[in-house]
């Protein structure tokens, strides 16, 4: 529910902070005082359009700010916006206009757009104007009212016909794919087998780009190798020098402790020890000959070497990082080819699967259908019963359902729902939305409200001047479905009947003032006193007369 909305610099509101509460809210105030732009700040709030015009005369901005309880059902939403979960589950969201056109939009503190804030708006409040109701005028809507109505079994029908719809739509994208324009197959083939060759011509192996920038590095540092290993082995071996070599010195070393070692265990040990260093020795120079002598640059070896490491570069480049990557691309485009080659026979394989979809997919709108009739006919009983108890006893009200298998398949099926009306017995039924007055339609979304008031999800529903047009006896029992709505929601209305507002739990009173040569709009929370005079004002008009102030203490009194 909203717990708070707090408005400022919107049109004549300066600066609004508006307490709000569970049950029955209710704002009543003289025409022109700012109750609509209140309405017109919370649908700015919840992702409506608006125009700068908004922002009141002489301020650059304009900031609306609600916070909202009880929303837990939307994390999963939030967390597909990347927006942060309050500790305590409530939801704190601000607008604010500027007059270059920017609009800056926050959740829990997160930038988010206006799309975005519009999808997280519609699950927490739902508004219904005299002129506006969105629900109503939409026709595609009247679908998800019946099946809200008609309950789990067809919702749980409609799940599993989605995970179907969902299949046929993967098969269908498919057979699209693999049926293409023959220009365009023939195109994607010839090139799959310019890559496939490409490839395989160059007869990679994993890790070779390795190898060859190792051989490429010693055959470029040839000489350097050469000179290194030639000093070193000369330095172990003394090769044509007549200073003595390490072995040399070895020996040498050894000779002269073998002449004491009997003389300690110990000195055994060093002489072990330096014998078993100078065959050391011997092995490694034999390595480091080996390596002088077979280290020769060749330029046609490294010539070639280069050029294989260009053409793995290359190959690199279109398709992959590494070898192992073009290893991998190599085997993705034969499997492609492949199946295109086959795809006459995937093609086929495919349409059969499209047909068994198809067929589950109009059995399961069979049954929705069904379901959708029998749900129909008592959500008409049901809304004729309301409409009767506000005053409307000789409307016609029809839910049509009908099943339009030559469209397709749509997410709900193939049934088309429309709610037909008739004001008066003996008129033909028309599309509500052609036929209702603003006082009517209000009427047909309040007796809808009513029935589906334990299992509409929306915490939150604002009915703006619905009572337009609806007499005194009518008003009383508006006031009473709203009051009864107000039971399994937060309702905030604006009214401008007495029978309504007395029926409020909460009741706000909109004024306009006069302060510094400019109009702003105050609003106050009334006591039981201060009711009974607003209310008293909305039975007599601008000045409340003693008769006015005791029908609004009998009217409190029946609350």
């Amino acid at each position: 529910m909203l717990i708070q909305l707090d408005v400022e610099n919107v049109a004549i509101i300066e600066k609004l902070n508006i307490p709000l509460f569970k049950g029955f809210n209710v704002l009543t105030g003289e025409t022109g005082a700012g109750k609509s732009i209140i309405i017109d700040s919370l649908n700015a709030l919840l992702g409506s359009r608006v125009s700068k015009e908004l922002i009141r005369s002489g301020s650059d901005k304009a900031f609306v700010q609600g916070l909202f309880s009880n929303a837990g059902d939307l994390a999963e939403l939030l967390e597909s916006f990347g927006i942060e979960p309050q500790d305590d589950g409530n939801i704190l969201i601000s607008r604010v206009i500027t007059e270059s056109g920017k609009n800056i939009c926050r959740v829990n503190g997160t930038m988010v757009t206006v799309s975005m804030l519009r999808d997280i708006g519609q699950r927490l409040v739902d508004i219904h104007g005299q002129y506006d109701n969105q629900s109503l005028l939409r026709t595609e809507t009247h679908i998800e009212l019946l099946d809200l109505f008609a309950g789990e079994k067809l919702a749980e029908e409609k799940r599993q016909y989605r995970i179907l719809l969902d299949k046929l739509n993967e098969l269908k994208s498919r057979l699209r794919s693999l049926s293409g324009e023959g220009k365009e197959r023939e195109r994607t083939m010839d090139m799959l087998r310019f890559q496939i060759n490409e490839i395989e011509s160059a007869d990679l192996h994993a890790g070779e780009d390795e190898e060859l920038r190792r051989q490429s590095k010693i055959l470029s540092h040839s000489e350097e190798i050469v000179n290194a290993f030639s000093q070193a082995y000369q330095m172990i071996r003394g090769e044509d020098r007549d200073d003595q070599s390490a072995l040399d010195k070895i020996g040498l070393s050894l000779d002269l402790i073998r002449k004491v070692e009997e003389l300690d265990p110990e000195y055994k040990m060093i002489s072990s020890s330096l014998e078993e260093i100078g065959e050391k020795l011997v092995d490694i120079s034999r390595e480091i000959r080996k390596i002088r002598d077979g280290t020769e640059y060749d330029p046609n070896l490294h010539k070639s070497i280069e050029e294989r490491i260009s053409l793995i570069q290359g190959l690199q480049r279109k398709y992959g990082e590494t070898v192992t990557d073009v290893l991998t691309y190599l085997e993705d485009a034969r499997k492609r080819l492949d199946e295109i080659e086959r795809s006459e026979e995937l093609i086929l394989a495919i349409k059969k699967d499209i047909e068994d979809v198809e067929k589950d997919l109009h059995k399961k709108c069979e049954v929705m259908n069904r379901l959708r009739t029998e749900a129909a006919k008592e959500l008409e009983k049901g809304i004729l019963k309301e409409l009767a108890d506000l005053e409307m006893p000789r409307t016609q009200f029809l839910v049509s359902v009908v099943s339009c298998p030559e469209e397709g398949f749509t997410e709900n099926g193939t049934d088309k729902v429309e709610f037909l009306f008739s004001p008066n017995a003996g008129e033909p039924l028309k599309p509500l939305s052609k036929i209702a007055s603003g006082g009517e339609m209000s009427r047909c979304m309040l007796a809808i409200k009513t029935i589906l008031a334990d299992i509409d999800a929306i915490p939150t529903l604002v009915f703006d001047e619905i009572d337009t047009g609806v007499s005194g006896k009518a008003a009383s029992r508006l006031g009473e479905k709203l009051k009864a709505v107000a039971g399994m929601h937060q309702v905030i209305c604006i009214t401008h009947h007495a029978q309504i507002a007395s029926q409020a739990d909460t009741h706000y009173l909109i004024e306009k003032k006069e302060q510094d040569g400019r109009m702003l709009t105050q609003i106050k929370l009334l006591d039981r006193k201060e009711r009974e005079e607003e209310i008293s004002r909305l039975l007599s008009g601008e000045h409340a007369t003693e008769t006015a102030r005791k029908l609004a203490r009998e009217l409190l009194k029946q609350k």
